[in-house]
């Protein structure tokens, strides 16, 4: 069979690359970060000629001359990951913007293949490429590819075990004086398992990363010096710096490209009448676009709330029916009772509720989240809010990190991977915890049903529409503060490609929401509910000079719950509901129905339970307002220290929101105050 091959895939973000790597992997894939980083990767497994390969699916990206993580993880794989093949996806309507790194590619790595995909839409629009003037002028073999409908496949397959197993080239060349000089005169051998070319290339570019790992495979600090010493000679010849040659290589390979796609495209004058045209002259106007998305936010909340219910009813009860059987079980081997309360009240009570409040919202928004980005409508999304984003000193993908962050703040943490400036990137981290995750939901709409709808179901959800905007608005001010402040800066340009409206793949749609986030969101939330379990029932049933550790906690909160219009016992609930924000209500009940264990309650019987124990509607009010703005949840927390690498980041994301969320509620508080004496 031979040994497995290895196939790295790269190309431009919308040029169909995803969609190439699900069609020749199938379900036989899986995702995860690259070693010690925190850019994302997928791999999988297919068989190409009788013999297993792995294809390996990098970063979308623009070029390899940027510093952006995904550009430079994407680099040192093709640099060192030692695949037996690259295949670069191009886009056919949009070959000169894609070939520049085609030809970077094929400059790093002999054996490289194109893929020219989407033949089908560019003929519509008018655009015919030749694929063997492409080859010709390349020097590459070409594939063309309609990768949705499967057309081209083989092909490609063949020319990938062919390219693999043709014996190694020279790479592309577009050679320079300070190349030229730096080849002559570094020591033989020094360029190790890499071509000299492009070992001289990256001397040139002057990489601290490539330097750091010449030395960790080997290379004397001495032997690094001279390199970098003939760099800095072959480049004063230019009178040039690192910067300026890198500029002058990149605007060499896009000259290269507009050159050779001027020979290999044919364009048709055809007037643009496409449906992505129409929709996007009345979708993108402001007044317009701004109305459309509001909707479609609004229908995709209501469909996760209210999909939700029935599912978490049922897996609640399924929970409880287990526990039973478990308790029995731990009775029958005489388990002491306060060891069957810490597993049963407290691990796996804390454990379903996670899971039974999670699970059914997650499996519910993030399939529909991937169907927007599917069908091309989160770009569009992140277009219309980009002012605003800007005017805020943020980045306008955190329009899209902000929307992820609806479904579970911890998955919209990761999604800032997607911000190449690491000043913006932490300011969509720092601020993704101000807008409501799923476990936020029901306690929301729960206070809101029963204190602000005034009996009418369509004021409760004008109330949690209200609250969305409002958390909205509080994270665009908050990105203010931040980015004239602790993160002050210049915002950055992007690129931001509007790809065309496309039929979705609901299969690849369900498989990338379910298996890529929801399973990697609740897997994180089930490791911190376990513990976090354990210490609630502790917190609850061991006492201290009469009174339980929860009492003496919410005592020694109520002064400050009192100024925020609160109590001890609500702040309590949300210091301990930090493993998951949706038992923060659960912890309520207990604490008022001094049962010592989570509970449930109805709607009726919860606002009940809550007037009862002094709740009127100006307490629902400061609830929410704090529910929006407090610590986020452990998992979330988790999340934001593996993303950033730093606990002092985690603890900035503790803290911003918890004191913005204390002085709200206590401005409302005093207002709320100062009305009732004057009216």
């Amino acid at each position: 069979m031979g040994k497995r091959l290895r196939v790295a895939l790269a190309g431009n973000p919308n040029t169909g690359k995803s969609t190439i790597f699900n069609a020749l992997t199938g379900l036989k894939q899986h995702t995860g970060n690259w070693s010690g980083k925190t850019v994302g990767t997928a791999k999988g497994r297919c068989m190409i000629g009788g013999r297993e390969a792995e294809i390996v699916d990098l970063p979308g990206i623009y070029s390899l001359f940027s510093d952006s993580a995904e550009e430079r993880y994407a680099k040192e794989f093709l640099l060192y990951g030692q695949a037996d093949v690259v295949l670069v996806v191009l886009d056919a309507a949009c070959l000169e913007r894609n070939l520049p790194l085609a030809l970077q590619t094929a400059q790093l790595h002999p054996r490289t293949v194109l893929c020219l995909n989407l033949v089908d839409e560019a003929e519509k629009a008018g655009i015919f490429v030749s694929a063997e003037e492409l080859a010709r002028e390349t020097g590459l073999p070409v594939v063309k590819t309609i990768a949705r409908d499967g057309r081209g496949l083989e092909e490609l397959k063949a020319c990938l075990l062919q390219r693999a197993e043709a014996p190694e080239e020279q790479g592309r060349r577009t050679g320079s004086a300070a190349l030229s000089y730096l080849e002559e005169r570094l020591p033989l051998g020094a360029e190790g398992d890499l071509s000299r070319e492009v070992f001289c290339r990256q001397l040139l570019e002057g990489d601290t990363a490539f330097y750091k790992h010449m030395m960790e495979k080997g290379a004397a600090p001495s032997e690094v010096l001279e390199w970098m010493y003939l760099a800095e000679a072959a480049k004063t010849l230019l009178d040039t710096g690192p910067e300026d040659w890198t500029r002058a290589e990149a605007a060499a390979f896009l000259e290269e490209a507009e050159g050779i796609a001027q020979k290999v495209c044919r364009r048709e004058k055809k007037e643009n009448t496409s449906l992505t045209c129409r929709l996007d002259r009345l979708l993108l106007q402001s007044p317009v676009g701004f109305l459309w998305m509001g909707l479609l936010l609004v229908l995709v909340f209501w469909i996760t709330v209210a999909g939700a219910n029935l599912p978490s009813s049922w897996l609640m009860s399924g929970f409880q029916r287990l526990g039973e059987w478990l308790r029995q079980g731990l009775i029958s081997l005489e388990t002491p009772a306060w060891a069957e309360g810490l597993l049963m009240d407290g691990m796996y009570l804390t454990l379903s509720w996670v899971v039974a409040v999670m699970l059914p919202p997650m499996a519910i928004f993030f399939p529909l989240f991937t169907l927007l980005e599917d069908l091309g409508l989160l770009p569009r999304i992140a277009f219309l809010m980009d002012g605003l984003f800007q005017r805020a000193g943020a980045h306008g993908k955190q329009a899209l990190t902000l929307c992820m962050g609806f479904g579970c703040n911890a998955a919209g943490v990761t999604a800032c991977r997607i911000i190449e400036s690491p000043r913006e990137r932490l300011i969509a981290i720092l601020t993704n915890v101000f807008v409501p995750c799923n476990g936020r939901f029901p306690t929301i709409i729960l206070l809101c049903s029963i204190f602000l709808s005034a009996g009418l179901p369509y004021m409760g959800g004008a109330a949690v529409c209200a609250v969305v905007a409002f958390s909205v608005a509080v994270t665009l001010a908050v990105s203010w503060i931040l980015s004239r402040t602790l993160l002050r800066g210049a915002p950055s340009a992007f690129v931001l490609e509007l790809p065309p409206y496309r039929r979705p793949q609901i299969r690849q749609v369900l498989l990338r929401s379910l298996l890529d986030r929801t399973v990697f969101v609740l897997g994180r939330a089930v490791t911190v509910a376990l513990p976090a379990g354990a210490f609630l029932w502790l917190c609850a049933n061991v006492s201290l000079g009469g009174t339980t550790l929860l009492g003496l906690l919410a005592d020694f909160l109520d002064p400050l719950g009192s100024l925020m219009g609160l109590s001890g016992v609500i702040l309590a609930a949300f210091l301990l509901g930090m493993p998951a924000n949706e038992i923060v209500l659960p912890i309520l009940f207990m604490v008022y129905s001094q049962t010592g264990m989570l509970t449930e309650a109805g709607t009726a019987q919860a606002g009940a339970l809550l007037a009862a124990n002094g709740w009127t509607w100006m307490t629902a009010v400061c609830a929410v307002v704090f529910s929006l703005n407090h610590f986020p949840c452990a998992t979330t927390l988790w999340t934001i220290r593996k993303e950033t690498g730093s606990g002092f980041w985690m603890a900035v994301a503790f803290w911003l929101p918890t004191v913005t969320g204390i002085l709200l509620c206590t401005a409302l508080h005093g207002l709320f105050t100062l009305g009732a004496m004057i009216f």
